[in-house]
């Protein structure tokens, strides 16, 4: 009965996330997730599951993130940040720039 109730809210969870997290030397690491707690311990904790480009670059620092209405639109968007010089990162997790303003005409409109 309890695998049952579980796989109901596992269905019901389809929020996706974008991160950026700030490493004690100042870079930023941009990525995708459902649970940003989860993914967030995981990159600290520093094993298996967390980013080699994380490993060693504590401590880490949950900086910016955006609910977004699919997987496929916060991959679009990791994407489009990706791309971004440095100082428009900084900028977007200011919140200087809006996120949708990072994403290419076409790929907003999905």
């Amino acid at each position: 009965m309890s695998g049952d109730d579980s796989l109901v809210v596992k269905q019901a969870t389809s929020e996706w996330f974008l991160y950026i997290i700030r490493t004690k030397q100042r870079h930023l690491y941009t990525g995708v997730t459902t649970d940003v707690a989860r993914r967030f311990a995981e990159h600290q904790q520093g094993g298996v599951k967390g980013a080699k480009a994380l490993r060693g670059k504590g401590p880490l620092q949950l900086v910016y993130q955006q609910c977004l209405a699919s997987k496929q639109q916060a991959m679009r968007l990791e994407y489009a940040i990706k791309q971004l010089p440095k100082a428009a990162k900084e900028r977007l997790v200011q919140g200087e720039i809006d996120w949708q303003s990072v994403l290419p005409e076409s790929s907003s409109k999905a």
